[in-house]
């Protein structure tokens, strides 16, 4: 009688694997892979996938999650939830995973942060600060000018550029293409930063790429010098210092809130943001709290009797 062939064991590392082979963004196989590392810490990383079957498993899952990140924001909470909702249905989906070990745990409502722009005078003051390198100048320049998501601005290749007609083809959020365009400073700038480059990421890293010689950088992510594309999350740590805390997003937040202050109708800003539904694009098109300021300052009786 023929042996019959058993199913290979699937072990959390091998899933896990399988799971962020798949996507093919990098930044979101980066935010992935951290929540999956802390669930193969805590069960194993060569366990095999059965042990997130069955109620003591989503026992289990609960408690380390609630343990793991807890105490975090909501942000960071529903982000990890997430990266783990989207590896287990897609191990479900591949039939490797019955149950749901997750179906203890419920994401977080997160409250409106309305203090994201920043204002006009910070923004000018990080975009014409003394001292900053090139690279930042020209990346935050271009981010606050085109509004336009730091993962779309940071996977331009030169080849997508238009210096003359200054714009350039974008992948945005779900893969659509689109067009992002700038002003002068960015223009002028621009030049400066690819010195004759015809090919390869717009925005590369310091030094040569690690692995390069061992073929472990795409050769869509390398100038012809060998330098690689500026990761997210370094342009992300250096604006972070530099600004005191804000983030490259705030950028994009403060373009849409300032076009929206400066009579911007609704058609304007979801070009100009990328975003397909109003709804999406209103939470920009707030007034700042500067601008708010300044029409009480000219609503003010007290200001107006003063000024006769």
């Amino acid at each position: 009688m023929p042996a019959v062939e058993r199913a290979p064991v699937r072990t959390l590392r091998s899933a896990s694997d399988a799971f962020l082979d798949g996507i093919a963004n990098a930044n979101t196989a980066r935010a992935y892979r951290t929540a999956l590392d802390a669930l193969l810490a805590e069960f194993g990383a060569d366990s095999s996938l059965d042990v997130l079957e069955g109620e003591q498993a989503a026992d289990r899952v609960a408690s380390w999650f609630a343990d793991r990140w807890g105490s975090a924001s909501a942000n960071t909470v529903n982000a990890r939830l997430r990266a783990l909702g989207s590896a287990r249905a897609w191990w479900a989906k591949q039939g490797w995973l019955e149950d749901d070990p997750l179906r203890r745990l419920t994401s977080r409502s997160v409250p409106p942060d309305r203090t994201r722009a920043l204002s006009r005078a910070v923004v000018q003051e990080l975009l014409g600060r003394e001292g900053v390198a090139l690279r930042e100048r020209v990346l935050w320049r271009l981010l606050y000018e085109s509004a336009a998501r730091a993962s779309e601005v940071l996977a331009l290749d030169v080849e997508d550029l238009d210096l003359a007609n200054r714009r350039a083809r974008v992948r945005r959020k779900g893969g659509a293409v689109d067009t992002i365009t700038w002003q002068t400073p960015t223009a002028r700038l621009l030049p400066r930063l690819l010195g004759g480059r015809a090919r390869g990421p717009v925005f590369v890293t310091d030094r040569r790429a690690k692995g390069q010689a061992l073929g472990q950088v795409p050769g869509q992510d390398l100038s012809p010098e060998g330098r690689g594309r500026l990761s997210y999350r370094r342009a992300e740590e250096l604006f972070v210092v530099a600004s005191g805390g804000s983030t490259l997003h705030q950028l994009r937040h403060s373009a849409l809130t300032h076009a929206a202050e400066d009579g911007a109708q609704v058609p304007i800003l979801m070009a100009y943001s990328g975003h397909t539904s109003v709804s999406s694009v209103a939470k920009y098109a707030r007034i700042s709290a500067e601008r708010l300021g300044a029409w009480q300052a000219e609503r003010d009786p007290a200001a107006r009797r003063g000024a006769r």
